[in-house]
């Protein structure tokens, strides 16, 4: 039985996994996107040539987006980023993140700017949504488990639409918007039907408040040694 961990628990159980154990993030970055992707061809096993399209922020969770986004498309999956950032703008990611990136670069996978919807500059989410609409399912890569912050327009209502729509939803970690430790939604989370949580579940998931945001709970290996804990 895995045990339910906070967030610092969780970000020091990373950190010790590479600066002791000499694990890189890169490695731990390829073996979450991998098992997002997992699932995610699971759920569409019955889907002909499906689309998917992975919705990525700047930080470690984009960064496994871009994994699971590499991983889908090297199985014929037709699929789209939609990166919340510059993609330009290289000191705002980590170094395994702007790998990953990269590598979704020049395989050519279509990247779309949605750098607004962070920044809260007026244009319109709804043109935003548009782009989702022929999606079989979403991958949800926006935020991780460090987000403590309310999620503010324009990004709240692009979630609303998502979480208003039919599409399926698979949430890499946690869904974004959910905090770590109360399981409480910061102003708004995303609705998932899966999230595939990596090396231990949250213990804000045990929160009667997190249950509609999770969907179905995964809880993977991405190689995290025992010693670890």
């Amino acid at each position: 039985m895995k045990p339910y961990l906070t967030r610092t628990q969780l970000q020091a159980i990373d950190r010790i996994a590479t600066d002791k154990y000499g694990i890189p993030s890169l490695i731990l970055m390829e073996n979450a996107g991998r098992a997002v992707a997992e699932e995610t061809i699971k759920l569409l096993k019955h889907k002909k040539n499906p689309r998917v399209t992975v919705i990525c922020g700047k930080g470690n969770n984009g960064g496994d987006g871009f994994v699971t986004a590499r991983h889908l498309h090297n199985k014929k999956y037709k699929v789209t980023i939609l990166y919340l950032g510059n993609i330009n703008d290289v000191k705002s990611r980590s170094q395994a993140t702007n790998i990953n990136l990269n590598i979704a670069l020049k395989l050519r996978i279509p990247v779309i700017e949605l750098s607004f919807l962070l920044k809260g500059l007026p244009r319109p989410h709804r043109n935003a949504f548009r782009l989702l609409k022929s999606a079989d399912v979403i991958i949800d890569a926006i935020f991780g488990i460090g987000l403590e912050r309310e999620i503010q327009s324009p990004l709240l209502e692009f979630i609303a639409q998502i979480n208003s729509s039919s599409i399926p939803v698979v949430a890499v970690d946690i869904p974004s918007g959910l905090d770590t430790d109360t399981g409480n939604p910061l102003g708004i989370a995303i609705k998932a039907k899966r999230t595939v949580t990596f090396g231990f579940p949250k213990i804000g998931f045990l929160r009667p408040s997190a249950k509609k945001y999770l969907g179905k709970l995964i809880i993977a290996d991405i190689g995290i040694p025992n010693e670890v804990v």
